[in-house]
């Protein structure tokens, strides 16, 4: 499993953008796939998280009610749609999969707990 994830770029604080997270070669249908970030002498932390089915959902409490993960499975991609951001939302964003043992619900979303990690996508949050 690949992942590839795009959408970064430079915001001003308050706007919006939304990052996507794409699979190459082989399907991520069956995988809880995470959303992470790390600024600069930070360590990596979680953003959100969403089970394999779409229905099971998490996030960090700094993103909630800003950030929004989905799925569609017809294109094998999950995005983050992120508004109102904020200075401190910049840093690198990574997606990931983890092989969890539930469809519906996301046990973990600790990026110690996953794998396949993409490249990442930089996101600036400036004026």
């Amino acid at each position: 499993l690949h992942l590839v994830e795009s959408g970064g770029g430079l915001v001003q604080p308050g706007g919006s953008l939304r990052l996507s997270c794409d699979a190459a070669k082989f399907s991520m249908d069956l995988f809880i796939i995470g959303w992470f970030r790390q600024a600069p002498g930070k360590e990596r932390e979680e953003v959100s998280c969403i089970s394999a089915s779409g229905g099971g959902t998490t996030y960090a409490d700094s993103v909630k009610g800003r950030f929004t993960i989905r799925r569609e499975h017809a294109r094998d991609t999950v995005y983050l749609q992120m508004n109102n951001l904020k200075p401190e939302d910049a840093g690198v964003y990574y997606c990931a999969a983890r092989n969890g043992p539930f469809y519906n619900s996301v046990d973990s979303c600790k990026p110690a707990d996953y794998d396949n990690w993409g490249q990442g996508t930089q996101v600036f949050v400036s004026s």
